[in-house]
């Protein structure tokens, strides 16, 4: 057993309300700069949608994660014979037209304008080239609309769907669509740090923050076209590659990170999870269906006598794991079993979760009467607006089973809690209900309070990072040539 430490993340879907305060402030502290002007770290998405970059789960197009190939596992977009074929051109990394070109407007004109017989106007300009351009997209162009065949026709995740299940998405008068917030996910078998030739992308060893060392780095790109979630970007003036560092001096100050702190509806949680490294070359390799189930079972339990003896040898502090015994991921993820992450099947295993949205129901009028009564008390889940079909292929690999279940107990613990506090619930149906859906009393409760009453505190339990004492881990050779991901490469570089 290798026990390693990772900072996860997890995000609640059903408390997400599209503000893009998160989006802002990290604009504002880390993407302000010449050269990152079409960089969004964090960006909320409108699902359905094709999101930013446009269409960026479509691995068919772009090529990213990785594949089984052989028994084994290899990244999809570049390899020891692929990488020299592509050193002047990559098919398939996103274009400017897949982002969009950042622009300012010309407000000199604006307000300098000589007289003449018409109004002047501040004409867009581009952030590149400086030449007026047209506007034809932005980060979230189709924000607020991705459930409109003109906007969201092209998502991937519709994979699967019937035509009347597409039709009644996509129909004006029943309308629905939820918010994705997305950073780098810091995965546990990054294919970024995998795939470049420069050794420049490594992953921490003390919190397995994934981080770009700008010195090496020698603009390949080809972190850009194999990470799947293309959270990997090119400044084009500096001429090296950045990405989300989730915020790590904050986290060092035992602070959130900026989108983290900023967030209006209090949906993100962040915490610190032990995993069994050694498991994971066997996890990534596993069909797609135990995908999930592996992920966890990679997780280990901080309580077990066990796992704490392994960790104290593999040089984790007492603090570190007393905050993975309070960390509030690790009970979405691995007790409670209702958070999942996005796509597991590009086999990175990533470390930031989502707990899926409940949605409306979709009610059918029979009879002249609205039809939205069944035995079944979980009925309106199957009948909800955004189908588990299109959640299973976002969230669950394609299997509906792990949605189902997320869903069930989600919506079993508000039928409980609304019969303890409003009382116009039967309390014996509420308590059929979390029995149905594999819940205790004791269980709704702890969710409830985590997920409605939880203070700053709780939702963000920061490790002390402790950066002393993984500075000084360098000076062991052993350390140094621990391996990190699956491609042609040795591993990154631990620490700084």
């Amino acid at each position: 057993m290798n026990v390693r430490a990772q900072i996860g993340t997890m995000f609640h879907l059903d408390k997400c309300i599209g503000c893009h305060t998160c989006s802002l402030a990290c604009k504002n502290i880390w993407t302000d700069r010449r050269g990152t002007e079409y960089m969004w770290w964090n960006n909320v998405e409108t699902k359905p949608g094709t999101g930013y970059p446009c269409q960026w789960e479509d691995q068919e197009k772009f090529r990213g994660g990785w594949e089984k190939h052989n028994g084994s596992i290899r990244l999809k977009s570049t390899g020891k014979a692929r990488i020299v074929t592509n050193i002047f051109h990559n098919p398939h990394m996103p274009s400017m037209d897949d982002y969009y070109e950042p622009w300012t407007y010309d407000y000199q004109h604006l307000f300098n304008a000589p007289e003449g017989p018409d109004q002047p106007t501040a004409r867009p300009i581009s952030m590149v080239t400086g030449e007026h351009i047209d506007v034809e997209s932005g980060p979230n162009w189709d924000d607020d609309l991705g459930g409109s065949p003109v906007y969201a026709e092209h998502d991937p995740n519709l994979a699967g769907l019937s035509e009347e299940q597409r039709r009644q998405l996509f129909s004006v008068e029943q309308l629905v669509f939820f918010y994705l917030p997305r950073i780098c996910n810091h995965c546990l078998n990054p294919a970024c740090v995998a795939s470049c030739p420069s050794g420049a992308l490594y992953k921490r060893g003390e919190d397995g923050i994934v981080l770009v060392d700008q010195k090496r780095c020698r603009a390949w790109r080809s972190c850009i076209a194999a990470c799947p979630y293309k959270k990997v970007f090119f400044n084009w003036h500096t001429g090296k590659s950045e990405k989300c560092i989730l915020c790590y001096p904050r986290l060092e100050t035992g602070q959130a990170p900026a989108c983290f702190h900023s967030c209006v509806g209090r949906i993100r949680y962040l915490g610190v999870l032990l995993y069994d490294a050694e498991r994971i070359a066997d996890a990534a390799n596993l069909p797609t269906e135990q995908l999930i189930d592996a992920q966890r079972e990679m997780i280990l339990d901080p309580h077990d006598s066990h796992v704490i003896e392994n960790a104290l040898k593999n040089g984790i502090s007492d603090a570190v794991i007393e905050a993975a015994q309070d960390s509030p991921v690790y009970k979405f993820v691995k007790v409670w079993k209702i958070a999942l992450p996005p796509h597991i099947e590009f086999r990175t295993l990533p470390m930031l979760f989502y707990v899926p949205p409940m949605a409306p129901v979709m009610a059918q009028r029979r009879d002249g009467a609205l039809d939205s009564v069944s035995d079944n008390l979980f009925h309106d889940i199957e009948q909800a607006r955004v189908p588990l079909k299109f959640l299973a292929n976002l969230l669950g690999a394609g299997q509906e089973g792990k949605v189902l279940y997320a869903l069930r107990k989600q919506k079993a613990v508000r039928w409980y809690r609304r019969a303890l506090t409003v009382g116009d619930v039967d309390l014996e149906t509420a308590r059929r209900m979390l029995r149905d859906a594999d819940c205790t009393e004791h269980e709704a409760q702890a969710i409830y309070e985590l997920t409605s009453l939880c203070t700053v505190e709780q939702r963000f339990v920061i490790p002390p990072m402790l950066r002393e004492q993984a500075i000084e881990s360098l000076k062991d050779p052993h350390e140094q040539k621990q391996n990190a991901g699956f491609g042609f490469l040795s591993g990154p570089r631990r620490g700084l």
